[in-house]
């Protein structure tokens, strides 16, 4: 895997293809167990972990604020954590985040409550743009400081509060929020609650389950995280799964191209990251799940996928929290299904890697598709399977993965000769994208 820069670009349909797979490994459950490990007492142990730019981001900023880790073969790694408050790093060293939004908010969160920090944090240049107001205002109520003062983009100071308290929180649609606030009530004072008012991903709660005296989450009408600061973290066994995400992709390319089929093995199927694949079943997708068991809290399985006609989608705004990063897949099957789909409540997109409504809509547009976005809702008004061979899409560089793979599952459907640029940025979620597509039969051409 290397970060050099490179464009792709396309020209050929994708041919039918009946194929079993693995895709990569899930890059938010990877990123967790490093942080998670690090904050743990003793050593932890994650298997199966993914090795892309994210998640070597995770490792090395780890490293640099004192913890050892340990690549024992590929995807095994032992975390030598020292327990809570105890990562620690010079007096304006410098963080850097690099592409990872869960690394940023994360990491900020155990940061924030971790004495005697003082440090610069900073991301590459697509983080860099992206609005950290609501995660600053909320570490700002356990006592942690960020200069310079009212400026809520990268780069900034951390200053970590002295004396940390407990807070009480109403958690959205944001995971990372949720995640933030429970590792940084971890090492706080006193006692931290959060009540869910949509349920959003769940691996941090899944990761920490059993420090029964840290964590107790009740889920009668609303489900309330309560977490009992200054606790002993127990290390930490995991077996990753791979990523539900990263296999979205495969699913929309297997059910759009006409007689294949596909099977995707060892899935994380958490039901909070299920929302894509429960979306296109209810519009007649052939996708089923088996071989179903549970490790560590989480569900995991294979998929299996057949092509079929589908009906337009229609996404209630309830579905985003469970299948935000797919997204720009999805508005691609939407333009190639006929007639029109709505995806509603979606107006946070705009603050993703990139502004991922606006983005999709101009790529739409190049193949001859037309979209109207209004009050947080768009509409796609989808020409079925057309042969868009005499056009021509170009992709600039936005440093989003998921529109680039978008983009590129967009080509092989409808034949647009397509330019993507600085492809390699799908490293940093999805290193085997490329040569899991190869063999299924995708033509591409490397451009340096």
């Amino acid at each position: 895997m290397s970060s050099k820069q490179f464009n792709l670009f396309l020209d050929k349909k994708i041919l039918p293809f009946k194929k079993t797979i693995k895709v990569d490994s899930d890059k938010s459950m990877s990123i967790r167990s490093f942080l998670i490990g690090s904050i743990s007492n003793s050593k932890s142990i994650a298997n199966n972990v993914l090795e892309s730019e994210d998640v070597l981001s995770t490792i090395s900023c780890l490293r640099k604020l004192g913890t050892k880790i340990k690549k024992l073969n590929n995807g095994t790694y032992i975390i030598h954590g020292k327990g809570l408050g105890s990562l620690f790093i010079k007096k304006n060293a410098h963080l850097k985040f690099n592409n990872s939004g869960t690394l940023a908010r994360l990491l900020i969160g155990i940061l924030s409550t971790t004495p005697r920090i003082n440090v610069n944090i900073s991301g590459d240049h697509s983080l860099n743009k992206r609005s950290m107001k609501s995660l600053i205002n909320l570490m700002s109520k356990f006592g942690a400081s960020f200069l310079p003062k009212g400026k809520f983009k990268f780069p900034l100071k951390l200053i970590s509060s002295e004396i940390p308290i407990g807070i009480n929180y109403k958690a959205g649609i944001s995971a990372q929020l949720k995640s933030a606030v429970m590792l940084a009530g971890l090492n706080s004072y006193g006692n931290t609650t959060i009540e869910e008012i949509n349920n959003s991903r769940d691996h941090t709660e899944n990761m920490l389950m059993k420090n029964n005296k840290a964590i107790r989450i009740s889920s009668k009408q609303k489900k309330i995280i309560k977490i009992f600061g200054k606790k002993v973290l127990k290390p930490i066994k995991i077996n990753i799964p791979n990523d539900p995400s990263s296999a979205a992709f495969f699913t929309a390319l297997a059910l759009l191209c006409k007689n294949s089929s596909l099977i995707i093995k060892d899935v994380g199927l958490n039901k909070t990251r299920t929302g894509f694949y429960q979306m296109l079943i209810r519009q007649g997708a052939k996708i089923k799940f088996k071989n179903l068991k549970k490790n560590n809290n989480e569900l995991r399985g294979d998929i299996f996928i057949r092509s079929c006609k589908l009906k337009p989608i229609k996404a209630s705004k309830e579905y985003y929290v469970n299948s935000t990063d797919e997204y720009p897949i999805l508005f691609v099957m939407a333009a190639l299904i006929k007639g029109v789909s709505t995806f509603k409540g979606i107006k946070d997109l705009a603050n993703k890697e990139s502004n991922r409504i606006s983005e999709m809509q101009k790529i739409l547009k190049q193949i001859g598709v037309s979209t109207k976005f209004s009050n947080g809702d768009l509409k796609v008004f989808g020409r079925g399977l057309i042969d868009a061979s005499d056009k021509i899409v170009k992709v600039p560089n936005l440093g989003d993965h998921r529109i680039c793979m978008s983009s590129f599952v967009l080509a092989l459907l409808s034949g647009a000769k397509t330019k993507i640029k600085n492809f390699e940025t799908v490293f940093t979620s999805s290193p085997s994208f490329l040569q899991i597509m190869k063999k299924l039969g995708a033509k591409f051409e490397i451009q340096k």
